[in-house]
């Protein structure tokens, strides 16, 4: 799994699985919730970056990887409106 900041203005929290694709199999296993980034190896190691290059390449040369996507059973929400409040600060301090 691989887990980085991409972008360089508004950066996106990416997690991706670490299969390999080639730019044309990555782009079929694209979704409106689930994006493919271009892989490329820098001498800080892998660096995942917006797949753009399917409309600027018609082959990409570089492997790709696609978003995760979690198959795990999710967690049940524990019901948190009954549980007791208790002040974060002392008896007889104000808060703000």
């Amino acid at each position: 799994m691989l887990r980085q900041l991409v972008g360089r203005r508004a950066a996106l929290d990416v997690t991706a699985d670490d299969t390999r694709y080639t730019a044309a199999a990555a782009e079929a296993l694209r979704e409106p919730n689930r994006l493919d980034w271009c892989l490329r190896t820098t001498k800080h190691g892998p660096d995942l970056r917006w797949a753009d290059c399917h409309h600027h390449a018609a082959t990409c040369q570089h492997e790709h990887v696609v978003d995760h996507q979690c198959n795990a059973p999710a967690n049940p929400l524990t019901d948190r409106s009954r549980a007791p409040r208790t002040s974060p600060v002392p008896a007889g301090q104000l808060t703000f």
